[in-house]
């Protein structure tokens, strides 16, 4: 296990029988759990001596508890092997894991919750792939195909809600980021940690976002999940940092931030994936051409050919230019200098196509078929002007 250096903010206990670096290392964050603490810890700990095939060590990270949790925490290091304690003088999941992963000296790091709610015949799952090179981050996922859960309907619908928010508003495509499971290579988190501002239950939502928005592989294990009716978690209170950090994030990402030096940890961007983003761009073409049709067609006789045109177009660019960013070149935040400038070359395109066919007496039949032409040579233009995104640390190497 590490060695542990206690400043004066923090009181540190080392595991009695310290030996060569683990390769997992699990911290369980705890505040005010001293009637739960010690059979958590003691199951945990039997469950890897008897099944868990790498070497570990248990870090009990106490977050500023008022009861008798840390001298029990105390207790364990000395009673089981492998087992350290810290204990923190402020409160919050968050500062608690940056603590403990910041001193560990494992390949990998982790944490579950002391409730032990997710089965822990999921950990070797969780941490497989991060040994292995495969992936970087892991996570445990109640939303996942597969997962079994238990738990109240309340907390079920703010489950779902609040990774639909997340999904939508920062495009992320994990499904559960908030299940207290996870791990992380040891060198990818040294590479996140510095990036991440939330000490509290937005940390590991913010560690997940960034690690995806960087290239980084995250692996979703599907868990079985039994909710603790004694969760000392305030849902409302904490629901709501979770919204003020996502819109935290939204706002970074919009204004080109959060793109981070991955250095030998960054995921290599693949030379040539043509095929892939010439197949998804023109899907998202595809569904964007007939809702632009639809929106020419209904405002035709209001508007006029010219200036039912200019609508569905305005319409539909955003979502068109989201969604190739995103989609078929990886990227968060759009060129948007580069899209007003295709958007208004598209507008002037199509309204004097659409002045030649009013001259020429066309009807409306005409007019559609001139759109598609005239919307198909404008949707060349853009897949040729469209960059794959490479990360920052990709243009450094």
């Amino acid at each position: 296990m590490h060695e542990l250096h206690p400043d004066p903010a923090i009181g540190a206990v080392p595991a009695p029988d310290a030996a060569a670096p683990p390769v997992v290392e699990i911290a369980v964050p705890v505040h005010n759990e001293e009637p739960v603490l010690a059979a958590s810890v003691e199951r945990l700990h039997r469950y890897l001596t008897e099944r868990f095939p790498f070497s570990w060590g248990i870090t009990i990270v106490d977050n500023a508890s008022t009861d008798g949790t840390w001298l029990v925490a105390r207790r364990l290091t000395r009673e089981l092997p492998n087992v350290s304690a810290r204990h923190l003088r402020g409160k919050g999941r968050g500062r608690a894991l940056r603590d403990a992963w910041t001193a560990s000296d494992a390949a990998v790091v982790a944490y579950m919750d002391v409730d032990l709610s997710t089965d822990l015949d999921a950990l070797l799952p969780l941490v497989a792939p991060l040994v292995s090179g495969h992936s970087d981050v892991a996570i445990g996922s109640r939303l996942a195909p597969g997962s079994s859960v238990a738990r109240a309907p309340k907390r079920e619908v703010i489950s779902r809600t609040y990774n639909l928010i997340l999904r939508t508003v920062l495009a992320t495509r994990v499904r559960d980021a908030q299940c207290g499971f996870k791990a992380v290579r040891a060198d990818v988190a040294r590479r996140l940690l510095p990036a991440i501002e939330d000490e509290g239950w937005f940390f590991d939502t913010e560690l997940l976002v960034l690690a995806e928005h960087n290239g980084l592989r995250i692996h979703e294990v599907p868990v079985d999940w039994i909710d603790d009716t004694d969760s000392r978690v305030h849902i409302t209170r904490t629901a709501l940092d979770d919204l003020r950090g996502t819109a935290r994030m939204a706002r970074a990402f919009a204004s080109g931030r959060g793109e981070l030096e991955l250095g030998p940890t960054a995921r290599p961007v693949l030379e040539d994936d043509f095929g892939r983003r010439l197949v998804r761009f023109a899907t998202i073409g595809a569904v964007s051409t007939v809702v632009s049709l639809v929106l020419y067609l209904l405002a035709h006789g209001a508007l006029g050919p010219i200036g039912a045109n200019a609508f569905a177009v305005s319409a539909t660019f955003v979502g068109n230019t989201w969604a190739n960013a995103r989609f078929t070149v990886g990227r968060r935040r759009p060129n948007w200098r580069l899209a007003g400038a295709v958007y208004v070359g598209s507008l002037v395109v199509t309204s004097a196509a659409l002045g030649i066919v009013a001259w020429a007496g066309g009807g409306v039949a005409t007019e559609v078929a001139v759109l598609v032409v005239t919307w198909l040579a404008v949707a060349i233009g853009r897949f040729a002007l469209l960059r794959p995104h490479v990360p920052r640390s990709e243009h450094a190497a």
